[in-house]
């Protein structure tokens, strides 16, 4: 028997997690290393109740423009889809809350994934991996769907890498999110 998930009563829009610290590093006119950009990332999109999703870089092409000079232009504040620009990258942190609703999707990107905090499903195909804090993994471009199966919400860093297309299917592409 089927029976609907219920929904977490103290699941808000925008609740209220803890913030990402960013720092930004590059070179002064004298190419001292130092920190350009620092504080908590705010380019944050709620895609579904109690989900955050937090642009923290993106790039435009492999390999990256990190020109020499301390005003550079903000990568985080971008808006982009869940995929990265063609030839370039997307670094974001998701935070899911307990009982989220999964959605299957697949980009034509190489993707890195490290969980920070708590533990997450992804859902494939026909199979199921829980990672927990501390997991990493490499996920080339497969269906998947995240899903937090737990009582406390999961933080996931999400670094997106543009590939070659693989022909299958209907990825997410561009300016498309998969919420």
């Amino acid at each position: 028997m089927f029976l609907p998930r219920q929904k977490d009563k103290s699941v808000t829009d925008k609740p209220n997690y803890p913030p990402i610290r960013r720092f930004v590093t590059g070179h002064d006119a004298n190419n001292v290393a130092k920190v350009i950009m620092q504080g908590p990332a705010t380019n944050a999109k709620y895609p579904s109740a109690g989900t955050v999703s937090t642009m923290i870089w993106s790039t435009d092409r492999t390999p990256a423009d990190i020109a020499v000079g301390e005003r550079v232009e903000d990568l985080g504040a971008r808006i982009i889809g869940t995929a990265p620009p063609a030839d370039g990258s997307r670094f974001a942190v998701i935070d899911f809350p307990p009982g989220n609703e999964p959605r299957m999707h697949r980009t034509e990107t190489i993707d890195y994934v490290i969980v920070l905090e708590g533990e997450i499903d992804m859902d494939m195909d026909d199979s199921t991996v829980k990672m927990k804090a501390g997991d990493v993994m490499v996920q080339r471009g497969t269906n998947h769907a995240w899903a937090n199966r737990s009582d406390k919400r999961a933080r996931v860093a999400f670094v997106l890498i543009d590939a070659v297309p693989l022909g299958l299917g209907h990825p997410v592409t561009g300016a498309t999110s998969a919420r």
